[in-house]
């Protein structure tokens, strides 16, 4: 990415980006040593964001004795449709895949009743295997409609509540790794803790009754708390007391509610996640030596105020 602008931090740029995004402006906004700074993908949109920023300052300066939120709401209603389907393609595009995942829980949960009448998925649930060793029962995972059985289960959600938590948390994450990761890399991550989580639920339980994003969820708390930790310039929003609130949370579950919640794919899901986060962190710290937006390490200082 290209630096295009950095400012001070004291600056709201919520809604200069938003600006940006109906310009059709693919950006990230960072922030860096007590300022922030807006990353681009192409050389003919730095110019593109100083101008437009220069214009939006001077627009903004008569504009301070108004309420803000009554102006934002104002900027909203006067909205077109084209322009809220613009945003909306663009959100689109920025993260597909958390949109599909979203998209794919909620139509199960509507065609199951929110869980309450499984028996026209039940192809979604985890594939019901009989070796007792774990060795055979890795084994037994030997096709492609087996390998895809155990990851669908995510896809299967038990009650409003549970749906809601799962999705929100699912958006928080899943569009800023989407946004800083390679789409493939996050298909990977998906599938890797999903496998991993739902395969220890399984083992753990000796059934298929369960379902749920839950475990891709810890997952990417544990992916993601992992690269901000060890990767500079992460830019990811999560810090040590959210990743701990998320385990002591885990907690709680397995004592007081282990009999109704699916803690092994929880579990499994974090330790998956923690595992890839650490891989990444080596490869992109020790072998590529850049930071996540692919600046050396070594000199990520020099460029701060350039």
């Amino acid at each position: 990415m290209i630096r295009a602008v950095s400012i001070d931090i004291s600056l709201d740029l919520s809604r200069f980006s938003q600006t940006l995004t109906l310009a059709g402006i693919p950006h990230r906004v960072v922030e860096e040593s007590g300022r922030q700074t807006i990353w681009v993908y192409s050389e003919n949109d730095v110019q593109a964001v100083k101008q437009r920023l220069a214009q939006w300052l001077k627009s903004a300066l008569h504009q301070t004795e108004t309420d803000g939120s009554n102006a934002s709401s104002a900027n909203f209603l006067v909205l077109k449709p084209s322009q809220l389907l613009q945003i909306g393609f663009f959100a689109f595009r920025r993260c597909p895949l958390t949109w599909f995942l979203v998209i794919a829980c909620i139509g199960v949960a509507l065609v199951t009743g929110m869980g309450s009448n499984t028996s026209s998925v039940r192809y979604l649930f985890y594939p019901l295997l009989t070796n007792a060793s774990l060795i055979g029962f890795l084994a037994e995972i030997n096709s492609l409609g087996t390998v895809l059985r155990t990851l669908t289960p995510m896809l299967l959600h038990f009650g409003e509540l549970h749906l809601v938590f799962n999705l929100l948390w699912l958006w928080y994450f899943g569009r800023q790794l989407e946004n800083m990761i390679s789409w493939w890399e996050f298909a990977l991550l998906v599938i890797v803790t999903a496998f991993v989580g739902n395969t220890a639920q399984y083992w753990q339980l000796g059934y298929n009754n369960f379902g749920g994003m839950s475990g891709v969820i810890y997952g990417l708390v544990g992916f993601a708390w992992t690269l901000s930790k060890s990767v500079p310039n992460s830019g990811l929003l999560i810090s040590t007391k959210m990743f701990v609130a998320f385990v002591v949370g885990l907690v709680f579950m397995e004592v007081f509610a282990s009999s109704t919640i699916a803690t092994a794919a929880h579990v499994g899901g974090l330790i998956s996640g923690l595992t890839v986060g650490s891989v990444f962190a080596f490869y992109y710290r020790y072998i590529k030596r850049v930071d996540l937006l692919g600046r050396p390490i070594s000199e990520r200082g020099n460029d701060r105020d350039s």
